[in-house]
């Protein structure tokens, strides 16, 4: 831990944790600086967003990154089957900004809405939501009401 976080830490007059977030309360919602939340404060059923970073997928080809359909097996088509395909007409010379294209995929900061809270369990600190989470399997991920 670097030593401003152990001050941030000392100010707060709490122990170090391994994760740290800020967020604004809700109004009406008064907080002590320091004060840890638990699941206690979900509801069973309450509809909430899930913030993660996705699954990265590496380098990935414009069929599995964009949803591209390929080209055919057949009628003159060689060695372009999975390929993007003209990226650009030669009369303006260049490629347009934004155009998808084959690139890293996933790695991102992606927010899910509307998953439902199915169960609190505050003994053991779990809540179980309803839905797909973005992030591999014991990522940290932030749960808004």
């Amino acid at each position: 831990m670097t030593k401003p976080m152990k001050g941030v830490f000392a100010r707060a007059k709490t122990a170090p944790r391994r994760l740290l977030r800020e967020f604004p309360p809700a109004p009406g919602e008064t907080y002590v600086v320091g004060q840890e939340i638990t699941v206690a404060v979900f509801g069973s059923g309450d509809p909430v967003d899930v913030t993660g970073t996705s699954r990265g997928r590496g380098f990935s080809g414009g069929i599995k990154r964009h949803n591209f359909r390929g080209q055919r097996d057949t009628h003159g088509v060689s060695l372009m089957h999975r390929a993007v395909g003209s990226i650009g007409s030669s009369d303006m010379g260049r490629v347009w900004p934004g155009k998808r294209m084959p690139g890293r995929y996933g790695g991102e900061r992606v927010t899910v809405k509307g998953l439902r809270v199915v169960k609190v369990d505050p003994g053991q600190h779990l809540l179980l939501v309803r839905g797909a989470i973005p992030g591999p399997r014991g990522s940290v991920v932030m749960v808004r009401k």
